[in-house]
């Protein structure tokens, strides 16, 4: 029954309420402009948040940390990319929004694993907390890469023909993700949260913490009318995505459990943790960041896949299936 609560959440309740309304056909409508106020609202918000995290760390204790965070950024999503390439039935476009939902992280399904680790009384390394702010980022460049090199294929041969350079191909697919206006506020709100004095942060945290769980609420609702309004989408390809759903997050927590325990010497709680980062799918940074920069996705496709399927595999299933290879894995 307890993974069965952690769903009873008012930021999934209300995704459900949206998927509701459009089922309906209630007349409940956001304004044009306001998603894409929310989607600006979450990226700030967790960017200094994450900063701020990152600051309060030993960087130099923690940099092998870091880096595996990147290496598992960089390499998930290219790895759900290709899985979801080779089912053959979704677009490169959907498959790169997919693909980035899938190398990034889950901050609920993360808390709801130190919840259990914590009930379970198994001590944990905090540097999985830094792993954590900074696996948002690469996965959101490689989703934006990706989707940047879907759209090249599809240029008619005229305009393909003036991008012959593979070295000029390769700086402008680089220069369009990180200046990506997603990447640019994550990025940059990370960097203000980090060198930012505690002071100073002090006087923006109600504005960082205290209403941030309130527009997440805002956002999934409109998230979830937007993946009703398209959800004959996702029936039309949903056995294949449902399979995804839980074969990926399996993929991520093997590979998460040999870096946790091997690469990192993580204990069973810290190797658990880092599993758990790379089973996750993110629902909150990366929705927002796909629905600007990759418009053309379908959202029905990566929400519904990551909160829809994913999250409760993970909170139900998944922690605990983590927890028990990590103790196979160190304790024998």
């Amino acid at each position: 029954m307890s993974g069965l609560q952690n769903l009873l959440v008012p930021a999934v309740l209300f995704f459900a309420l949206g998927f509701l309304a459009r089922v309906v056909k209630s007349d409940l409508r956001f304004p044009p402009d306001l998603a894409k106020m929310l989607s600006i609202y979450l990226l700030v918000a967790i960017g200094i948040h994450g900063g701020y995290e990152l600051s309060q760390s030993a960087l130099g204790t923690a940099l092998n940390a870091i880096l595996w965070a990147v290496i598992l950024g960089l390499a998930l999503p290219i790895i759900g990319f290709a899985l979801m390439r080779a089912t053959r039935m979704v677009d490169s476009l959907n498959a790169a929004a997919i693909a980035a939902h899938y190398g990034s992280v889950s901050a609920g399904t993360f808390l709801t694993a130190i919840a259990y680790l914590q009930s379970a009384g198994v001590d944990y390394e905090s540097y999985p907390l830094i792993m954590l702010a900074i696996m948002e980022s690469p996965a959101i460049v490689i989703g934006i890469l990706l989707a940047a090199w879907a759209r090249r294929k599809t240029q008619p041969a005229s305009e393909a023909s003036r991008d012959t350079s593979s070295e000029f191909g390769v700086s402008k697919l680089l220069h369009e993700a990180f200046t990506n206006g997603s990447v640019v506020l994550l990025l940059g709100s990370m960097a203000i949260g980090a060198i930012a004095t505690p002071e100073s942060l002090e006087k923006v945290k109600p504005f960082v913490d205290e209403i941030f769980m309130g527009v997440l609420c805002l956002f999934l609702l409109e998230m979830g009318m937007e993946a009703a309004r398209r959800i004959s989408d996702f029936r039309r390809v949903g056995a294949v995505l449902v399979a995804f759903g839980i074969i990926m997050p399996l993929i991520g927590g093997a590979i998460g459990t040999f870096v946790g325990a091997y690469a990192l010497g993580f204990g069973v709680g810290g190797t658990t943790l880092v599993a758990v980062l790379g089973a996750s799918a993110s629902y909150i940074a990366v929705p927002p960041a796909m629905r600007l920069a990759i418009p053309e996705a379908n959202p029905s496709f990566y929400l519904t896949l990551s909160l829809g399927v994913t999250f409760p595999f993970n909170v139900v299933v998944g922690i605990p299936l983590y927890h028990r290879a990590a103790e196979m894995l160190i304790l024998g």
